[in-house]
């Protein structure tokens, strides 16, 4: 694979424009400075890949709705109702999820490994800073496939208008004048400004907004409400999974809101279907042997190299990679023991001359919108690297 060596941005410069969480544990740069180099053809093939996986989910979610398939995936059950009530109604948009691929590059194909379609990381580093990183070092900032902010724009957009015809978001909006509250968990630097760049971004396309944490925001037979206010829209950075576990009482006053038509809330609680690595198994059913899908089922695989991972988990936590002959390769520890397991062929990710392993990160918002990657060992966890790219 073909790296580029770029000047890094200041931490004074990062931190002047939210990006706090720029240094690790262990005191270094969170940014890589080397870029992965890629040709027009490898970027559009991720582009037609994401597009391609999108469909594919959009099939194998309406399969298990169809099928009451919940319990495979490990979905809550105090959270069914809700996922399958904004399934129905178009009014729930999905504004953006992050597929985690291997391959790409290096002429090694395209693999899914999974779908963060909820609470996507790496946002703030996708859209904005290997953009300004590109600009710093005197190269066309325009040379990549990063389209994230101005797609994020649209599909907000797309909340009024519910199809793609965007032009017509202020004509709507006008007689609508519908507003978002957007919240995260205070305490939590990275998910806070994450949520307000989306904030941002709402606002810049002509929504009216206000930012609260959740602790901070009424939940009442009316609404959501934040100083007496009331929101159409609620966003919350906050994982549907958490929240039927930790708040039981929250996700049944949420399902009583959707069902009462009192809100719209952002991810949609479907995106839990996508966001359910049980689905690759779904997946794997639907489209055997399809070139972007590994093979993956409820039980271990016979006699092949497999990933065991529980179908909700964060990070790299509760991971192992298990050999041809079940014996154990690597595994990390975590606190997501208690969902259920899913068993995913292995494949090796595309590596440096150090032997760091790359994971594409491909967002997607109406349709695929911006790369990146994660650099780190062969599990990559909390303490892996944000590595931009360039096209040339």
């Amino acid at each position: 694979m073909k790296l580029k060596k770029l000047k890094p941005l200041t931490n004074s410069y990062l931190e002047s424009i939210g990006f706090t969480w720029h240094t690790d544990l262990d005191n270094s740069s969170y940014i890589a400075d080397k870029f992965v180099v890629l040709n027009e053809s490898e970027a559009e093939k991720f582009y037609e890949a994401t597009n391609e996986l999108y469909d594919m989910f959009v099939e194998a979610a309406q399969f298990v709705i169809d099928n009451n398939l919940f319990h495979e995936l490990d979905i809550p059950f105090n959270l069914v109702d809700i996922v399958k009530k904004s399934w129905e109604d178009d009014v729930h948009w999905h504004l953006y999820g992050r597929f985690d691929l291997a391959g790409g590059i290096d002429g090694k194909p395209i693999k899914l490994i999974e779908f963060n379609a909820d609470t996507p990381t790496s946002l703030f580093e996708i859209s904005i800073i290997q953009w300004a990183m590109l600009k710093f070092n005197g190269l066309d900032e325009a040379s990549q496939f990063n389209s994230i902010y101005e797609a994020l724009g649209d599909n907000f957009r797309r909340i009024i208008t519910l199809n793609g015809d965007i032009e017509k978001f202020d004509e709507y909006y006008e007689k609508l004048n519908w507003k978002i509250l957007f919240s995260s968990i205070k305490g939590n630097i990275e998910e806070e400004h994450t949520t307000k760049l989306l904030q941002h971004i709402a606002s810049e396309v002509g929504f009216e907004t206000e930012f609260a944490f959740v602790d901070e925001v009424i939940f009442s037979d009316d609404g959501i409400i934040k100083d007496d206010e009331l929101f159409e829209f609620w966003f919350k950075l906050i994982p549907w999974e958490d929240i039927a576990i930790e708040e039981g009482e929250l996700a049944l006053r949420l399902t009583e809101l959707i069902e009462n038509k009192k809100v719209i809330i952002f991810n949609p609680a479907y995106t839990l279907l996508f966001q359910s690595k049980g689905i690759m198994k779904i997946l794997w059913d639907l489209f055997p042997n399809h070139p972007l899908l590994l093979e993956t089922s409820f039980e271990p695989l016979q006699s092949k190299k497999q990933v065991e991972k529980m179908c909700f988990g964060r990070e790299g936590a509760n991971v192992a990679i298990i050999n041809s002959d079940n014996s154990l390769d690597i595994k990390t520890e975590g606190v997501y023991e208690n969902f259920k397991p899913i068993y995913q062929e292995y494949v090796e990710f595309p590596k440096d001359e150090d032997g760091n392993s790359y994971q594409a990160g491909v967002f997607y918002a109406y349709e695929a919108c911006g790369l990146g990657f994660r650099k780190g060992g062969k599990i990559l966890d909390n303490m892996s690297k944000f590595v931009g790219h360039i096209v040339e």
